[in-house]
């Protein structure tokens, strides 16, 4: 692997156009000569090396990189070499990263880059700026709906205007409010000079309570105007930018958001993002170590080779499914169908077809396009759905059924799975025999 490194490096070299040899720095560069850069060696261009247009009186620049960038005693070539080691070695082998340069030692590589890279207020203002820039998306509330925002005016019973509730942006009302019917509890209370203490009282009271309703109700509402949820569409467009996850983290957390603010409760969620994309990050770089993996160069050749074997894995198996049904054109037909899909690069749809005892198909998988709950499910789940011809909804409900009695139980037996789940018996082994495939619940 390091002759391959070694290799490669010197692939990127820059080479003469007098004598091919891989330059060295300082090296000559024509200014006149173009648009493709001509490129000479010292050796070269004392002799007065001439090729085509390019004549010995040109003028010309010197190319090096022995100047100071960020501190003195520091040139750029040394800058460009400790970036390279430590991303190589990875952060914090300063041992490692002073043996790769061979001009430094550990503690000045150590020093240098902690004072110039992490800790330098220029460098981490740009790097904010440029992360704001790119995630400018996730501002810092939800989308909340302000007084100077042009709000949606969508058409009466339209579908936008469903989506939002009946939210009539021009008055900042809905159709139909929180306890809609709260004034008709005041409706026959007149008060008259001849009331009673007692009945004067009673009424007081009914219009304190309808104040309270009235302040709920606007509680409320704050709540949806500030946290963006007027706008469901762009609400749901700004959920699915989370991985999955997060986004069953999001349905929980949705709860509590009443309870604290939009910036509060989107910095919560945002954490909890970052966490998980430093956990799968610490995976990845797990699965590194325990390959033996030592370089970031190594790391990809081994994952365009894990990919080749996930591919030759799935194409096997497919090979495998359809040859039970190889008296069956359909069936090939289908699988075929399904082959070329892949090899374009395009998710196949499940094609499954089982052939009962009599000769009879059974019925098509189930087509889940616009189903909810269709995105909070993987590709295998999905799989299920179809084939077992159960909507994302009711898998998702059985699915968290199953886990909390198998949390509570320390594990799971088919019959008390058939009991929790009332429905098809065939349908529920094949749920239950998914779960315990994939891990989610235990066997008693």
């Amino acid at each position: 692997m390091d002759r391959l490194a070694s290799f490669g490096n010197d692939v990127d070299k820059p080479s003469c156009r007098g004598c091919s040899s891989y330059l060295t720095e300082p090296y000559i560069k024509c200014a006149e000569c173009g648009p493709l850069p001509f490129l000479l060696c010292l050796q070269c261009f004392t002799k007065g090396f001439e090729l085509k247009k390019h004549e010995s009186d040109h003028k010309y620049e010197i190319m090096t990189s022995d100047f100071p960038v960020l501190e003195s005693g520091w040139s750029a070539q040394e800058e460009m070499a400790l970036l390279e080691a430590v991303m190589d070695c990875g952060f914090g082998n300063w041992q490692d990263v002073a043996y790769q340069m061979r001009t430094k030692t550990k503690e000045e590589c150590e020093s240098h880059y902690m004072k110039n890279f992490i800790n330098n207020p220029l460098f981490s203002s740009t790097l904010l700026s440029l992360r704001k820039t790119k995630d400018s998306r996730f501002a810092e509330g939800a989308i909340p709906f302000k007084p100077t925002d042009d709000p949606p005016r969508p058409t009466f019973d339209s579908v936008l205007s469903r989506d939002m509730a009946g939210y009539m942006p021009a008055r900042a009302d809905f159709m139909e409010e929180f306890d809609n019917y709260a004034e008709w509890d005041l409706k026959d209370i007149d008060f008259v000079d001849d009331d009673s203490d007692i009945l004067r009282a009673l009424k007081l009271s009914v219009v304190d309570i309808y104040h309270s309703r009235l302040k709920e109700r606007q509680r409320r509402k704050k709540v949806i105007r500030d946290h963006g949820l007027i706008n469901l569409r762009k609400f749901q467009m700004l959920e699915r930018c989370y991985p999955k996850e997060v986004q069953e983290l999001y349905d929980v957390m949705r709860r509590f958001a009443r309870v604290v603010g939009p910036i509060e409760h989107d910095k919560f969620i945002e954490s909890h993002a970052l966490e998980f994309d430093l956990r799968r990050e610490i995976r990845r770089l797990k699965e590194y170590r325990k390959a033996g993996i030592k370089s970031f160069c190594s790391a990809k050749v081994y994952e365009r080779a894990k990919r080749l074997r996930e591919e030759e894995r799935r194409k096997r198996t497919m090979l495998c499914d359809v040859l039970q049904y190889i008296q069956d054109g359909r069936a090939c037909q289908q699988w075929l169908s399904k082959q070329a899909a892949i090899d374009a690069g395009i998710t196949p749809a499940v094609t499954t077809i089982t052939v009962s005892a009599t000769g009879r198909r059974s019925a098509p998988p189930l087509n889940l396009t616009g189903l909810p709950g269709t995105e909070k499910l993987d590709e295998r789940e999905k799989e299920l759905c179809q084939v077992v011809r159960l909507v994302p909804g009711a898998y998702l409900e059985y699915k968290q059924a199953l886990l909390n009695e198998c949390r509570r139980q320390g594990g799971l037996r088919l019959a008390q799975a058939r009991a929790l789940i009332k429905i098809d018996v065939n349908k529920t082994r094949k749920i239950y025999d998914f779960l315990i495939k994939e891990g989610y619940i235990t066997k008693a």
